[in-house]
């Protein structure tokens, strides 16, 4: 009991100290909330006709209507659906497969550390725009091929941090002793230096989700990622952009994206002064 308390305490405190890990909570939850609650309280259809297209913002439609006629406020909130998800399965397998090259590599070193990090330096020479634009393009358009291009990009990055996170906890003493101790390199990857090596990680991929959003929504404005009638954020500003002086069509997911975004970072930021332990 004392235990969970003063586990509360410390987080109190974490969110009293520093606001902005408060504010990228709140942020981050509201989204989470929309997107896991909208089709109970929701007005209109995101993919119906509602009014005439092209409509101001006015007291029944806040955020007007696109060239067709549909609802941007639901489509707006719609949409984090879309982003919140290609978001957490790009992170997650970038993490998952990126930790595990660079584990490998880190801790068998010679030959295997040799091959595998050429193919991230390969892959981290390109720009992770313009490449995620060329796989997409080979794959075609569509979400799930716009993940599949995000993560082509953003595994070497985890590669290349936790190599250097293996390196650094396999030349500590504890290491040594264990392995002097008959500890087999199953035992010592996973029990003596994965649950080491992983604090950086974490804080990284905290603070990719915005960039990931971003990615995957850029790929989608020059349509290589979700397709209409989708209400994709990124897709949303690109008919903003061809009906430019109607700004309030590309002003809702434009300001979800800056938020989703903020969230994010404000979370990383905030972690990584927690548990960097140069930070205390």
């Amino acid at each position: 009991m004392s235990i969970a308390t003063g586990a509360r305490a410390q987080w109190i405190n974490s969110l009293t100290l520093r606001p902005a890990l408060a504010i990228g909570l709140v942020i981050v939850g509201f989204w989470i909330v929309v997107a896991l609650t909208i089709d109970v309280w929701t007005i209109y259809d995101p993919l119906k006709i509602v009014a005439r297209k092209l409509q101001s913002p006015s007291l029944r439609h806040w955020l007007g209507t696109d060239a067709l006629g549909r609802d941007v406020m639901t489509r707006t909130l719609y949409g984090v659906r879309y982003s919140l998800s290609i978001s957490v399965v790009v992170v997650v397998c970038s993490v998952v497969i990126g930790s595990l090259v660079g584990a490998i590599a880190g801790f068998f070193g010679g030959w295997t550390d040799s091959i595998l990090m050429r193919i991230v330096d390969v892959t981290l020479s390109f720009p992770p725009v313009l490449l995620a634009m060329a796989v997409a393009a080979s794959l075609g358009p569509g979400l799930q091929n716009a993940a599949i291009a995000v993560i082509v990009v953003w595994w070497p990055v985890y590669a290349r941090l936790m190599r250097g996170q293996v390196l650094d906890v396999i030349s500590r003493d504890h290491i040594e002793a264990a392995r002097a101790g008959g500890a087999s390199s199953y035992r010592l990857l996973t029990k003596h230096i994965l649950p080491l090596s992983w604090t950086p990680t974490i804080i990284s991929a905290t603070m990719d989700f915005g960039q990931v959003v971003l990615l995957a929504a850029s790929l989608s404005f020059i349509g290589l990622g979700a397709q209409p009638p989708s209400p994709e954020w990124g897709a949303m500003i690109s008919d903003g952009a061809a009906h430019f002086y109607s700004w309030w069509v590309a002003f809702g997911p434009g300001m979800a994206i800056l938020t989703l975004g903020l969230g994010f970072n404000f979370i990383g930021d905030a972690l990584r002064d927690i548990l960097d332990p140069r930070e205390h």
